[in-house]
């Protein structure tokens, strides 16, 4: 039986935060047919603010999205709020995609804009408080816990260097390398600052009229905070698109798909953008770096149309 599509769009773009809806208003505006692909699942959705971003310093992220969103569909492009559970297809015969909705899209070419998870220790209550006062960016957050007491769990190789960066934003630092062993030369440095480096184990957080107030640790001692920086690894969200085949990279910081300065991934036909690439982009970051992919994505179809169109010219009169 031949699969039904309702359109076939010259781009969809999986994933609608910043960067995704980012490239949906360049490749609108550049009238280009577009549908932005959703789960409705945005990292920063725990965050009351979003920081660092000019003109609009301290707005709510979920309402920057929600104006993104009728920002790209005043020009045109399709907002869906849907997963995709399955992806096939490649540059010379297009991509289906198999949504959550039962809905099959169609389309010329893929952006991944998809954004990563936050994979945090198993420590019970970090979740609930992530993006309050369990942070992991002092970018984001290092202005709204300025001058309080913060702890710092370590959670990987480069947690040393984080809790000197934190430090900037206060001198009530403490450090918990929760089982992690370190190299001399960094420790040296976090005690050079005052860093409190905490021994042993934490394996919880206390938390007192909604507040976080102490890391608990495994010998039954409690160590007072005001805030709690965690640097989680991240993993780049491909469920649904695996199929794709783009190469992934693992680092420090994660599992991030591998794309060039341009935007292009292993596949030819598939783009990435935003924190899916870097996952350390803020949302500025993350935005202009959709816009740039969108520019690229649109640039290429123009010149890749005028080759064909020339060879098209050359067949005519040579008939």
């Amino acid at each position: 039986m031949r699969t039904t599509y309702d359109q076939v769009y010259d781009v969809a773009i999986i994933g609608g935060g910043s960067a995704g809806l980012s490239a949906a208003l360049i490749l609108a505006r550049a009238r280009r047919s577009v549908v932005v692909i959703d789960g409705g699942t945005p990292r920063n959705a725990p965050a009351s603010a979003a920081h660092g971003l000019l003109g609009q310093e301290g707005v709510n992220p979920l309402y920057l999205l929600e104006k993104g969103r009728a920002e790209a569909a005043s020009y045109g492009a399709r907002i869906m709020q849907a997963s995709v559970l399955r992806a096939s297809g490649t540059a010379d015969d297009g991509f289906a995609l198999t949504l959550d909705d039962g809905t099959k899209v169609r389309a010329a070419q893929v952006l991944i804009a998809t954004g990563v998870w936050d994979e945090l220790p198993a420590i019970p209550g970090l979740a609930e408080r992530w993006g309050r006062d369990v942070v992991h960016c002092p970018y984001c957050h290092g202005w709204e816990i300025r001058d309080r007491r913060i702890g710092l769990l370590a959670t990987g190789p480069m947690s040393a260097m984080q809790a000197l960066l934190f430090h900037q934003w206060s001198e009530h630092m403490i450090f918990f390398p929760n089982g992690l062993d370190f190299p001399a030369n960094q420790l040296e440095k976090v005690r050079a600052l005052g860093i409190t480096i905490a021994p042993g184990t934490a394996s919880g957080i206390e938390v007192t009229d909604d507040r976080l107030t102490a890391a608990l640790m495994e010998d039954g001692s409690r160590v007072e905070l005001d805030a709690l920086a965690v640097p989680a690894t991240t993993r780049a969200r491909l469920d649904g698109l695996e199929s794709l085949g783009v190469d992934v990279t693992t680092n420090a910081m994660g599992i991030a798909v591998v794309a060039d300065t341009a935007g292009h991934t292993s596949v030819p036909g598939v783009w990435a953008a935003g924190n899916v690439v870097n996952p350390g982009m803020q949302v500025i970051e993350s935005a202009a770096n959709g816009a740039r992919v969108a520019m690229t994505i649109n640039t290429e179809t123009v010149f890749a149309r005028s080759d064909r169109a020339v060879l098209d010219d050359h067949a005519q009169a040579g008939a």
